[in-house]
């Protein structure tokens, strides 16, 4: 049978990385030739890549052990490549580093291709292409940055990345079983939910319509875009159907939303979930698209972002979802214990009118002896009365011709949530 020798895989080896080397030259060649630089100011291009490559090869392989050859070429390159950045800043006042960076990175390839897995050099080789090749693009997302947008950032590091797996997993109060890290779990979830739907609407959707700005803004708070959208209905910046119809998108997404907190939790319980959220997925949807197709006035859609959320890692905002999920955690236990699952399913329709998200959240954590079957319809149950407050939310803000789309279409998905409920309460 035939085997690869070490001569072959190293034979294999260099021909990557004279490929890669080439490919990351022909790359600094087109980047340099968009800026119109003159050919004899720049570093090198393809085949100068391409020969520093090859030399990082050579010396490796020639002292794979002690890789002393391999570390006195690098200082030969390094003394080169300073000489020419020396003359880059005095002769031409430019200061940039990047073809100096990108030769270091192509000299480095030779070990990497042969003491790493392949896909490491190529990953490295396609992340300098990308950055290099995006400059412009960095710019111009630079410019979008508010002042506060790295804190915001920085904030979110510290709560997921080195608060969270710092905190300790054992309850601390007898009457609630709560753990720190549950709890601030609990809080990641959510704040990563609706900071990825603050980005989204600060960043790749600044000018989202009425009905784009429902389906992100469902991603932090269905209820938030109904009463902010019921309100706007009143300003006629566009026609009655596409605000009734940002508030029925916003809804729609709840289940999404619903679905993706109970899956990260409880991969079972989602599975058994799925296909009644996804129905009543489908019934929201469809009363959202008949509901904009439906319109028939001229005025023109606002492009202006109609709901501005608060930011998801504010203080206040973090400790009025952690207040909440204290809460629900208490309650849900005290209703299982003083009263079974009787409480726990009049619980669910009450958390519906407060918060849907923890409490969905303490449910799908908690060990309660009851069914997958009904805790999904407690799920079930508290979307169900969460669509009712934003009904009578709707019925008091909205303009009136608003106000009639919204009624008759939050009747059927109403009812939708009921026929679920029912089948639920006939497997139980």
């Amino acid at each position: 049978m035939f085997t690869f020798s070490d001569h072959t895989y190293l034979f294999f080896d260099f021909l990557i990385v004279l490929a890669l080397s080439f490919i990351i030259g022909l790359e600094q060649r087109r980047h340099h030739l968009d800026q119109e630089e003159p050919a004899d100011q720049l570093f090198g291009t393809d085949r100068t890549f391409t020969f520093v490559g090859i030399l990082g090869f050579i010396l490796f392989t020639l002292d794979p052990e002690r890789k002393i050859l391999f570390l006195g070429g690098g200082l030969v390159v390094s003394i080169f490549l300073a000489i020419f950045y020396n003359h880059k800043i005095t002769q031409r006042k430019k200061y940039g580093l990047t073809s100096i960076l990108s030769a270091l990175i192509t000299y480095c390839l030779a070990p990497l291709v042969i003491t790493q897995p392949q896909w490491l050099a190529l990953l490295i080789v396609v992340t300098v292409l990308i950055f290099t090749e995006m400059k412009e693009e960095f710019i111009n997302v630079s410019k979008k940055f508010g002042k506060d947008e790295f804190i915001t950032l920085a904030k979110f590091i510290l709560i997921a990345g080195i608060i969270l797996p710092n905190l300790s997993d054992e309850p601390v109060l007898s009457f609630i079983p709560l753990s720190p890290y549950k709890m601030w779990l609990a809080i990641v979830v959510v704040s990563g939910i609706s900071y990825f739907s603050y980005l989204l609407q600060k960043f790749v959707f600044p000018k989202s319509g009425i009905v784009l700005t429902g389906i992100l803004g469902g991603l932090y708070s269905s209820t938030a875009v109904s009463l902010i959208l019921s309100r706007k209905s009143h300003d006629k910046l566009a026609s009655p159907n596409e605000y009734a119809a940002g508030i029925i998108f916003a809804t729609s997404v709840m289940y999404i939303r619903i679905f993706l907190i109970v899956f990260i939790f409880n991969t079972e319980l989602a599975l058994i979930l799925l296909p009644y959220a996804g129905l009543l997925l489908l019934v929201t949807l469809l009363c959202g698209f008949v509901v904009y197709r439906s319109k028939k006035s001229a005025v023109a859609s606002s492009s202006n972002l109609m709901f501005a959320q608060k930011n998801p890692l504010e203080f206040r905002v973090a400790m009025g979802f952690a207040l909440f999920y204290i809460l629900f955690m208490y309650l849900l236990n005290y209703s299982e214990s003083h009263y079974g699952e009787k409480g726990l399913n009049l619980l669910s329709f009450i958390a519906g009118f407060a918060d849907v998200d923890s409490y969905v959240m303490n449910l799908v954590q908690g060990k309660f002896a009851v069914t997958n079957i009904a805790m999904t319809a407690f799920i079930i149950k508290t979307t169900t009365s969460n669509n009712f407050i934003k009904t009578l939310y709707s019925l008091w803000l909205a303009e009136k011709n608003t106000r009639k789309l919204l009624l008759v279409s939050f009747l059927i998905i109403l009812v939708a949530n009921a026929v679920v409920i029912w089948w639920l309460g006939n497997k139980l």
